[in-house]
């Protein structure tokens, strides 16, 4: 069954437009999804529908992304204060954070620093913020669907993550879901690993699809992340 997605912005912080797309019954429990680096809400079209069967599930394009505005600012701590602000202007005590690589790195930040906000965490192929080798972007060709300029920003921050990062993951109190893509990732088992380690409430699940699980098998990861939602 298809359900009907809503399209809407908000104002966040210091005038910063977020664009959103909504899913699912008006009472469900709260699930805000955070993209990968370079994508948007429409990201989560494989597994938006099932996820919002029993959940009010919304999808945020970040800075940068999508429909959301391209400001000149960019770094991680402002696109973790857009969701807490997103968060207060939507009027949402509390919800699940599902996030995608960058998005999960976002969604731990967020939910340091406000632990009560945060009811359960999903974290789907995210690093540890360990230090890593860098790799210069090469800019695609063509139009983008987002800023190049907030790449050039975020991805030292994620090949150089500041140190209180990796201590902060001491402060999530929100029951974790760590779904790692195995072998065909290019994220390190030992990062994953370190990430579960560091996360006091956190389980380990492989599903190897490589770094696009939700994208690549659908089903499994919605079972997967609605089973451990709903618990």
């Amino acid at each position: 069954m298809t359900r009907t997605t809503e399209h809407h912005t908000v104002t966040v912080n210091d005038g910063v437009r977020l664009a959103y797309e909504v899913t699912g019954p008006a009472d469900g429990p709260a699930v805000l999804l955070l993209p990968a680096l370079g994508e948007s809400a429409a990201d989560w079209a494989p597994v938006r529908d099932e996820l919002s069967r029993e959940r009010r599930v919304y999808a945020l394009d970040p800075r940068g992304h999508g429909a959301s505005a391209w400001p000149s600012t960019y770094s991680l701590p402002l696109m973790r204060d857009d969701v807490l602000g997103f968060l207060d202007a939507l009027g949402l005590a509390r919800a699940d954070l599902v996030g995608h690589s960058m998005g999960g790195v976002v969604a731990c930040l967020t939910a340091a620093a406000q632990p009560h906000r945060i009811r359960r965490l999903v974290l789907e192929d995210v690093p540890a913020p360990l230090p890593r080798e860098p790799v210069a972007p090469v800019r695609p060709e063509g139009e983008l669907a987002f800023d190049w300029a907030m790449v050039l920003a975020v991805r030292p921050q994620l090949d150089s993550p500041d140190p209180a990062w990796l201590a902060d993951l001491a402060r999530i109190t929100a029951p974790t879901l760590v779904v790692y893509g195995g072998p065909t990732s290019h994220l390190a088992p030992a990062s994953i690993d370190e990430l579960v380690r560091r996360i006091p409430d956190a389980r380990l699940i492989t599903l190897p699809y490589g770094h696009l699980i939700h994208a690549t098998a659908p089903g499994e990861f919605t079972a997967a992340a609605t089973a451990f939602l709903a618990a």
